[in-house]
């Protein structure tokens, strides 16, 4: 099994997987790596430690999982609404971005965590990798419907750009919500993305 698959002859996790991984976000966003051990994952979770360990083998499959649901919720933001033209679709999605969740202080600071810890580990290097990856196929996948005339590698040189700016407004977000320049950030995503 790899660190981007779910358990063998499982597709999705538990309610009680889920609550775990609730609670794993939550404990890494207020302390950090160092905050998190099975312990208190369990107190804020409210379920016992055993159960924890039922689920999850030590604290590096904790956060590997957390991780991965992080790059999760990342391909959600790009998964196309089939109930709009291809440039609706594209727009929609590059604009989700500067919705409110993404830009809360406590989601952005556990994305920077998670971020750093690509420096920490392979494992955790490797999980942010499939889902940046994972992600920026997604819009390319976008890019490539609203601009089917475009080569695939000037798709996914847009898509790639796009990912930048998205990352750097999420960054500076953390120390700086200016609603302005997000709205900036996001028009010129629109831009590289939809230029002809």
């Amino acid at each position: 099994m790899t660190v981007f698959e779910h358990p063998p002859g499982r597709t999705e996790l538990s309610d009680k997987e889920n609550h775990i991984l609730d609670a794993v976000l939550t404990v890494l966003a207020r302390g950090g790596v160092a905050g998190v051990s099975m312990r208190a994952v369990a107190k804020e979770a409210n379920v016992a430690l055993g159960l924890i360990n039922y689920y999850f083998d030590d604290k590096t499959s904790l956060i590997a999982a957390a991780l991965r649901r992080l790059g999760d919720e990342d391909a959600r933001i790009v998964e196309p609404d089939t109930r709009l033209d291809p440039e609706a679709r594209l727009r929609y999605a590059l604009r989700r971005v500067r919705d409110a969740e993404f830009l809360a202080t406590d989601y952005l600071g556990l994305r920077l965590q998670l971020w750093s810890l690509a420096s920490v580990d392979p494992v955790f290097a490797e999980i942010n990798n499939a889902g940046q990856t994972r992600y920026r196929d997604g819009l390319a996948a976008l890019i490539a419907a609203a601009r089917p005339h475009l080569s695939d590698t000037e798709v996914q040189r847009r898509a790639a750009d796009v990912l930048v700016i998205q990352n750097g407004m999420w960054l500076t977000s953390i120390l700086i919500l200016d609603e302005e320049s997000i709205e900036r950030a996001v028009e010129r995503c629109e831009d590289v993305a939809l230029a002809s």
